[in-house]
C-alpha cells in the first residue's frame, strides 16, 4: 500500500497499464483493474469506541471499492474484519489443482513448470498474430495452464518473473479450453522461500505484510476483487481499529477462554502460525454465538417485564367438556406438555414457547386444549396460519373435534360452547363484517386466520393467546402485530411440524422455550417408502399408478404431488393470505428436464392411467372457494385421488388416504418430503409413499431420497438435512427465501459452543453489574440492526 492517502499499488495484472518496476508501455485499450480508494486517516479511526466496527466501508476504502465489497455482503468495517480467509498457504505447500472446477474464481499457489512465448516477432518484423505467453504450473501432481496476451514487451517482462521453478499465487476464473483447465490473464505474485513477495509487487508494503508472514491468507473473491486487494483493505481495517476497546468484559473472556478481539482479528488476518490463526477464529466464532444468544436472552428478559393477564384453568368449563368427549386417550407427551402450557398461561408473565413435534404427533390438539383453557378464563385465542388452505383446514379440524361445543349462539349449542371464526383475505364483504363483529364482541372465542388477522380493522375483545403455526413462514414483526391487538401482552405458542435439531432451535428460536412431542398417538399405521428410478425402472411407474387404483378399489384415497402448477406457472402467491406457496424446484440442477406439473399430470391421469377414478387437482392459484370445495370433497371421500402441489404439505388430515406418489421427488428437500409423507397413514390402514426420480445414483439428490426412504424419524432426518444442506438452507433459503447470515458458526458442529454462549448470555442478563454494560449493549444493538432485514426476524 502506497500509504494512507494514496491508492493501492496493484500487483502484476496482465493487460493492465499499471505495473511495478516501470514496465514497458501497454496498448492504449488496456485498462487497470479497479483498486481501493484509500481515505485519509481520521480521528474517528483512532477513537477506542465500541461502535467503530459499524462504520461504513466507503469511509475507509472509498465508494468504488465499497460497492465491490458489497458483492461479498460486506458493508461495514466489522463485516470486513469478520471475512475470514477461506484457507492459508504456507511458504512450502502447493494447492491441490485437482479440486478446481470450471467457472470458479480461484487463487492457487503453484510452481511454474514450463514457459513458452508464441508469436513474438524478430527485430523489425511483425507476425500478424497476437503475441501470447503460455505458462504451465503444477502442484507436482497435476497441471494448470495460464495464458497471457499482450505486447511483445509485456510478454518478455512477464517471462522475467515466471521462470521455471518459481512459486506464486495465481488468481482468476477457471475456464476450459481445448478440454484443459485454464486461467486466462490471471493476476499473480511471485513468492520467495519465506513467503514474501519477490516478483511484481515487492514494493507494495501492505502486500508484503500479507505475504511476508508464515501463512498467506486467501480470501473469498469476486471477478473484480482479488484476494490481495481484499487483504489490502483488511490491512486498512486492522490499522483503523488498533487500540479499540474489547466489547466483551474481561470476566466473559475468561469464562469463554478466548483472546481479546483486536488480537483475534490480527491472528486471523496476519497469523504467525496455524495455531494462532485458530485461536483468533475461536474468538470470532464465540463472538457470533454470544451475540445471538445475548440478544435472545435480552428478548426473553424484556418479555418477562411485560405483564400478561393470567388465564388459569377453570374446572367444569369448555376444556373439561371437550376432554370428556375425546374418543381416544392422550399420549403421555400430550398430557405433559398440556400441563406445562396450562401452568404458563396461568402466570402474569407472558408464555413464549415453541412446540415442535413429529408429523402426526398431535400438536394441534395440544394447542387447542390451551386455547380452550383461555376461553374458559374469559379470553380469546387466535391461530395464525400461513395459507388459506391450512387456515381452512385448521378451522375444519377444530369445529369437527368440538362439535356442538363450537356452536355458541345457535339453538343446538352445548353448554359452555364458544364460537369459531375463520378470517381470511378472500372473505366477501358481508361475511367479513360478520366475522369481525364476532371477534370484536368476544362471541368468537376461537379465531383462525391467515395474515388477514393482522389487518388494522381486526379488533379483539380480549386476546389472551396467540398460536402461530409454521413459524418459519412469519416474521417477528407479524407476531408482534397480532400481539399488539391485546390490551396486555398475550401468551404466545409457536408450532412447527419441521423437527429442529437442538443447536438450530437455540439459534433460530432462542427467545422461546422449547417443548417437543415425539410420541405418535396409538393407531397410526406404518408407512413404507420406496424410491422409484424413472429411467432405470420405467415399468415401476406404471406399477405406481396400478397401486393407486388398487388402493382406491379397496376404498382408500391417494395423493399425487408435483413440483409445478403448469408449464408456465412455477411459483404462485396466495393473494388472499399474502403468503407464497413454496414449490419444490430449489434442488433442481440447471440442466434438469422440466418437472411434472399438476395441470398436465391431472389431465394425463384422469384420461389415462386413472381413467374411471375420481381425480381432482389442487394448487395455490385456484380461487379460494374452489380450493375449499376440492379439499371438502376429498376429505368427505367423494374424490379418490388428489393431484396437488405442496399446498397439502402441512395441516391436511384425511385418515383414509393411504398412498402418495411424489413426482420428481429429487426437487424437494428432506424436511419437505417428510412433511408430505406425513399426510398418509394417519388412520388405521398401512400406507405407501413412492418417490419418483430421474436423479442419478450416487448424487446428493439420491442420498436425500435414500435417507427419507430409510426412516420415518423426523428428528433423525433433520440431522441428515442439516449435514447435507448446512444451515444456509435450513435457516434460510429453502424455507423462507433467504440465505443464512451466519458467518462462522456451523450449527451442526458448534452446538456445544452455542449452548455455552447461551448459558453465559443468561448469566450476563441476570447480573446487575453486566446487564447494562455498554459493550454488551452495543453487541445487542448490532444484532438487532441486522435482524431488521435478515433471518433473525423469523424468530
Amino acid at each position: 500500500m502506497a500509504g494512507r492517502t494514496g491508492n493501492v499499488v496493484p500487483l502484476v495484472q496482465p493487460g493492465s497499464k499499471t505495473e511495478p518496476k516501470t514496465p514497458p508501455k501497454t496498448p492504449s485499450k488496456a485498462r487497470p483493474a479497479p483498486q481501493p480508494e484509500v481515505r485519509p486517516a481520521d480521528a474517528v479511526w483512532r477513537t477506542p469506541t465500541f461502535r467503530q466496527l459499524d462504520a461504513r466501508l466507503d469511509t475507509l476504502v472509498g465508494g468504488r471499492t465499497a460497492t465491490q465489497l458489497e458483492g461479498l455482503r460486506l458493508r461495514t468495517v466489522g463485516d470486513l474484519l469478520h471475512l475470514v480467509p477461506r484457507k492459508y498457504f504456507s511458504g512450502t505447500e502447493l494447492s491441490d489443482l485437482s479440486t478446481l472446477e470450471p467457472d470458479e474464481e480461484v487463487a492457487v499457489l503453484a510452481e511454474v513448470r514450463t514457459v513458452r512465448a508464441h508469436n513474438l516477432p524478430s527485430a523489425g518484423q511483425h507476425t500478424g498474430r497476437k503475441p501470447r505467453l503460455e505458462v504451465v504450473v503444477t502442484d507436482r501432481r497435476g497441471y494448470l495452464t495460464l495464458t497471457f496476451f499482450g505486447t511483445p514487451h509485456l510478454i518478455r517482462y512477464w517471462q522475467n518473473d515466471l521462470t521455471p521453478g518459481a512459486r506464486g499465487i495465481f488468481a482468476g476464473k477457471v475456464r476450459i479450453f481445448n478440454q484443459t483447465l485454464q486461467l486466462a490473464h490471471p493476476d499473480f505474485v511471485i513468492l520467495g522461500d519465506d513467503g514474501s513477495v519477490v516478483g511484481g509487487a515487492a514494493r507494495n508494503e501492505d502486500m508484503a505484510k500479507i505475504t511476508g508472514s508464515a501463512l498467506v491468507p486467501i480470501y473469498p473473491q469476486t471477478g473484480k476483487l482479488r484476494t490481495w486487494t481484499i487483504g489490502s483493505c483488511i490491512g486498512l481495517a486492522l490499522d483503523a481499529v488498533a487500540g479499540r476497546a474489547d466489547p466483551l468484559p474481561e470476566v466473559i473472556r475468561a469464562e469463554a477462554e478466548v483472546v481479546e478481539q483486536g488480537e483475534a482479528f490480527r491472528a486471523v488476518h496476519r497469523p504467525d502460525d496455524r495455531h494462532r490463526a485458530e485461536q483468533g477464529l475461536e474468538r470470532l466464532r464465540f463472538d457470533e454465538a454470544f451475540a445471538l444468544q445475548l440478544t435472545m436472552a435480552r428478548r426473553r428478559a424484556d418479555a418477562a417485564t411485560h405483564g400478561s393477564t393470567p388465564r388459569p384453568r377453570r374446572p367444569g368449563g369448555l376444556l373439561e367438556a371437550f376432554d370428556a368427549r375425546l374418543p381416544f386417550v392422550l399420549t403421555a407427551g400430550q398430557v405433559e406438555i398440556g400441563e406445562l402450557l396450562f401452568s404458563e398461561i396461568a402466570r402474569t408473565v407472558p408464555m413464549q414457547r415453541l412446540l415442535q413435534g413429529e408429523v402426526g404427533s398431535g400438536k394441534t390438539l395440544v394447542a387447542l386444549r390451551a386455547m380452550l383453557a383461555v376461553v374458559d378464563a374469559g379470553g380469546q385465542a387466535a391461530l395464525l396460519a400461513p395459507t388459506e388452505v391450512l387456515a381452512t383446514q385448521h378451522r375444519h379440524t377444530i369445529t369437527r373435534m368440538l362439535g356442538d361445543l363450537a356452536e355458541a349462539g345457535t339453538l343446538g349449542a352445548a353448554e359452555h360452547a364458544t364460537g369459531v371464526v375463520l378470517l381470511t383475505g378472500s372473505l366477501g364483504a358481508a361475511r367479513r363484517r360478520e366475522a369481525l363483529a364476532q371477534v370484536a364482541s368476544g362471541a368468537a372465542g376461537l379465531v383462525v386466520g391467515t395474515h388477514a388477522l393482522l389487518s388494522e380493522d381486526v379488533a379483539f375483545a380480549d386476546l389472551g393467546l396467540v398460536v402461530v403455526d409454521e413459524q418459519h413462514r412469519f416474521g417477528v414483526e407479524q407476531r408482534a402485530a397480532l400481539g399488539a391487538k391485546a390490551s396486555a401482552r398475550p401468551h404466545v405458542l409457536v408450532m412447527t411440524a419441521t423437527p429442529i435439531p437442538r443447536s438450530v432451535a437455540m439459534t433460530v428460536f432462542g427467545d422461546l422455550e422449547t417443548s417437543t412431542l415425539r410420541e405418535l398417538p396409538a393407531g397410526r399405521a406404518d408407512v413404507s417408502t420406496v424410491v422409484v428410478d424413472v429411467r432405470r425402472q420405467p415399468t415401476w411407474v406404471d406399477r405406481a399408478w396400478d397401486r393407486v387404483r388398487e388402493e382406491v378399489a379397496a376404498g382408500r384415497q391417494a395423493y399425487v404431488v408435483c413440483a409445478r402448477i403448469s408449464s408456465t406457472k412455477d411459483k404462485v402467491k396466495d393473494a388472499a393470505s399474502g403468503s407464497s406457496e413454496v414449490l419444490g424446484d430449489d434442488f433442481a440442477p440447471e440442466d434438469a428436464p422440466p418437472a411434472a406439473a399438476v395441470e398436465d399430470l391431472y389431465a394425463e391421469l384422469s384420461t389415462g392411467a386413472l381413467s374411471g377414478v375420481a381425480v381432482e387437482m389442487l394448487h395455490g392459484q385456484l380461487p379460494s372457494e374452489e380450493k375449499d370445495a376440492v379439499m371438502g370433497r376429498f376429505a368427505a371421500g367423494e374424490t379418490d385421488v388428489l393431484v396437488a402441489t405442496t399446498v397439502i404439505e402441512v395441516g391436511v388430515d384425511v385418515p383414509n388416504a393411504t398412498v402418495m406418489v411424489i413426482c420428481d421427488a429429487d426437487r424437494f428437500g428432506i424436511s419437505q418430503l417428510h412433511q408430505l409423507r406425513g399426510r398418509i397413514g394417519r388412520g388405521g390402514h398401512t400406507g405407501v409413499c413412492l418417490l419418483l426420480t430421474q436423479a442419478e445414483p450416487g448424487t446428493p439428490a439420491r442420498e436425500r431420497l435414500a435417507a427419507v426412504a430409510g426412516t420415518r424419524d423426523g428428528f433423525a432426518l433433520a440431522e441428515v438435512d442439516l449435514e447435507q444442506r448446512r444451515e444456509g438452507d435450513v435457516l434460510g433459503s429453502s424455507q423462507s427465501g433467504r440465505r443464512s447470515s451466519l458467518r462462522l458458526l456451523r450449527v451442526l458442529d458448534d452446538g456445544d459452543l452455542i449452548a455455552h454462549a447461551r448459558d453465559l448470555a443468561a448469566r450476563c442478563v441476570a447480573d446487575p453489574d453486566l446487564a447494562d454494560d455498554p459493550g454488551l449493549s452495543d453487541i445487542v444493538t448490532d444484532v438487532e440492526r441486522r435482524a431488521a432485514g435478515d433471518w433473525l426476524e423469523r424468530t
